[in-house]
């Protein structure tokens, strides 16, 4: 029976993420999920694309999202009070521009010293409105694109697969960075399928296949972006006729919030085709 084998939240885009036992899931994803952003000094969003070393920094969140907890290697713990009343600032995320609330020097500096550049941090702003793209419209605060990310263990070991036959070593599941994972679909890529889906107390819309960057070649304990893998293996059986790219896992609206839970089992309730 597919279930739930793991749970992701990134409250800092580009920065690790927390695996969970459980977590509420709004119409934004996980409560706090990409709920803050590192920007340079205009304002324009950092990722690990540009700034790898983003991986090694461990932030957590409390329930209520007041407390952010900043750790990372070679630098002091960061305990910030999140401020959500300065005045807004604007913040550039892929072209699109978006207000921001800035949480001060100290979270700047601490983040300057780490990346080894000047930056900022922002948090979304509780009035913050983003219509996300795909064949199930949804909302996300700083996410790339729709609020979701969901993968399967097969798809994976399909990838996996490919990379060992080619000399080259599996990659972990954190290389993708997804929200979801899901064990017991033996088919590869059954996430592709999936339109309507439900687990737990949640229903999920599927929005687009995932398009996948150079984050993938970012080794999220190190930081240290590695080859050209897993990006030339997915260019040989990962492309489409209509989008640019390479692609790996599914993106999903939230239809229904509520709770998810590790071992929640997945049930489809509607299936399509592949838009690959």
């Amino acid at each position: 029976m597919p279930r739930v084998s793991k749970l992701v939240r990134y409250p800092i885009k580009g920065c690790a993420g927390n695996s969970l036992s459980g977590v509420d899931l709004t119409p934004s994803g996980p409560r706090h999920d990409r709920a803050f952003m590192v920007t340079d000094e205009n304002g324009v969003f950092r990722t690990q694309r540009g700034s790898p070393a983003l991986a090694r920094v461990r932030p957590e969140i409390d329930h209520d999202g007041g407390l952010l907890t900043l750790r990372g290697e070679g630098v002091e713990e960061l305990i910030l009070g999140v401020d959500t009343e300065p005045p807004r600032r604007e913040v550039t995320l892929h072209g699109m521009s978006y207000r921001g609330i800035d949480q001060g020097e100290e979270a700047a500096e601490w983040f300057s010293e780490v990346i080894g550049a000047h930056c900022r941090l922002v948090c979304v702003p509780p009035e913050h409105e983003r219509t996300t793209d795909g064949l199930t419209p949804g909302t996300s605060a700083y996410a790339d694109s729709c609020p979701l990310l969901v993968l399967s263990e097969s798809t994976l070991e399909e990838l996996n697969g490919r990379l060992a036959a080619r000399g080259e070593s599996g990659l972990p599941m954190d290389r993708f960075r997804p929200n979801i994972v899901i064990s017991g679909w033996r088919r590869p890529h059954t996430e592709d399928l999936a339109r309507r889906v439900t687990i737990g107390e949640t229903e999920l819309g599927y929005a687009k296949p995932a398009k996948r960057c150079g984050v993938t070649r970012v080794d999220q304990r190190s930081g240290v972006k590695r080859g050209p893998e897993p990006i030339r293996t997915l260019a040989e059986y990962r492309t489409s006729a209509t989008r640019t790219g390479v692609f790996l896992g599914s993106k999903f609206a939230v239809l229904r919030t509520g709770k998810l839970s590790l071992g929640d089992e997945v049930l489809v309730d509607v299936w399509g085709e592949s838009e690959l």
